[in-house]
């Protein structure tokens, strides 16, 4: 690829591979190799990448060519607590969204999140780093995303919603214009959030029942 800019992309399982086609499709990184804490994953190749090491190799690898990381890990406290030590470790972040991806003007997508295929971002929504926006999820205009969230496949968040740092919004899920989620909230697969969600708080079943 051509003047594409140099990558690693922490992360060799079922969510790195998503995040290496992503990568491939957009075409604006080429990608150096993998790290993966897993021992058994050492030397392994990934779709012709290979792993190079766990997370402690990351500083050796960091040079003038090789600055920008992407951590492709499902898991929202995992990727954050990887983003915080390679951040200590002086390494930048790339964004990677697909090209069947939607994304409206105004839109500003952070340092660090994966944006999938046929999501739809809309008008002056806003995303905080290290978010992901699974495939076939819908963020409707002026919407305000912290920084962590998972927003997995066909979840739908109408107009003027916020969802507070690293939440989880479930598969199927809905929630209803202008509602708050707090910190670190959990939305089941399917549910409907119709009401505010303090900081925390878990929401299952299609009233949307909060659970402590």
């Amino acid at each position: 690829m051509k003047n594409a800019r140099q990558v690693l992309v922490y992360g060799a399982g079922g969510h790195a591979k998503v995040v290496i086609d992503i990568i491939e499709q957009e075409a604006r990184y080429e990608i150096d190799g993998l790290l993966d804490d897993d021992p058994s994953l050492r030397g392994k190749s990934v779709y012709g990448y290979t792993v190079l090491g766990s997370c402690a190799a990351a500083a050796k690898l960091r040079t003038s060519r090789l600055r920008h990381a992407l951590v492709a890990i499902g898991d929202n406290a995992a990727r954050l607590a990887i983003a915080r030590r390679l951040v200590r470790e002086g390494w930048s972040f790339a964004r990677a969204v697909h090209p069947r991806a939607t994304v409206a003007r105004g839109v500003n997508i952070g340092a660090g999140s994966v944006i999938m295929a046929g999501a739809v971002l809309n008008s002056d929504a806003r995303l905080g780093r290290h978010v992901i926006v699974n495939t076939c999820a819908s963020i409707d205009h002026d919407c305000r995303i912290g920084s962590g969230v998972h927003i997995a496949p066909g979840c739908r968040l109408c107009g003027g919603v916020s969802v507070g740092a690293a939440s989880l919004l479930g598969a199927g899920s809905v929630v209803t214009p202008l509602v708050k989620l707090g910190r670190a909230v959990r939305v089941a697969a399917g549910a409907v959030v119709t009401q505010d969600l303090a900081n925390g708080m878990r929401a299952t079943g299609r009233a949307a029942r909060s659970q402590g």
